[in-house]
């Protein structure tokens, strides 16, 4: 959440003259709500249930950047999915995650006390995040730009 995968995804599409696509957007896209709704109105696990057809979808649909939502690697069929695939976890500290989000209350699972339900969720799930990533990328005090080049060092590839 808030790591920027969006905006570096975009980078890194365009310096590889790619398509980019976000299964975050795409869920809303089909739903035509917002996530946030999505989760009040419900639930996490209706919400878990599209957002593993969406990146199934986009897996088998797309070969351009991708960029899935952060709980996307909760879900054990996807992380086969992504198994095989040059996988980026872009990583943030809570205070990054801070200066970045202020880490409002528009984000479902953060609506009470923040800091503690961000550090929750990340022990949580940073385990899950290497076991899919190729490579990590930290992107405190970066750029986007200087995470997307850092992504592209990392993964060995050159701007087309």
């Amino acid at each position: 959440m808030g790591v920027g995968k969006s905006t570096v995804g975009g980078l890194l599409a365009d310096r590889l003259r790619t398509t980019y696509r976000d299964t975050d957007a795409d869920i809303v896209a089909a739903e035509g709500r917002e996530i946030s709704d999505i989760f009040v109105d419900d639930g996490e696990e209706h919400f878990r249930a599209l957002e593993r057809e969406a990146v199934r979808a986009a897996v088998t649909g797309h070969d351009g950047v991708l960029a899935l939502g952060g709980g996307a690697v909760l879900d054990a069929e996807t992380r086969a999915l992504l198994r095989e695939l040059p996988v980026v976890y872009l990583s943030m500290d809570i205070e990054e995650a801070v200066r970045r989000t202020g880490l409002a209350t528009a984000r479902p699972l953060l609506a009470v006390n923040p800091r503690r339900q961000w550090r929750e969720l990340m022990d949580a799930r940073r385990h899950l995040y290497t076991e899919v990533a190729r490579v990590v990328v930290a992107t405190d005090g970066r750029t986007p730009e200087e995470v997307a080049e850092a992504v592209l060092d990392a993964l060995e590839l050159k701007e087309a």
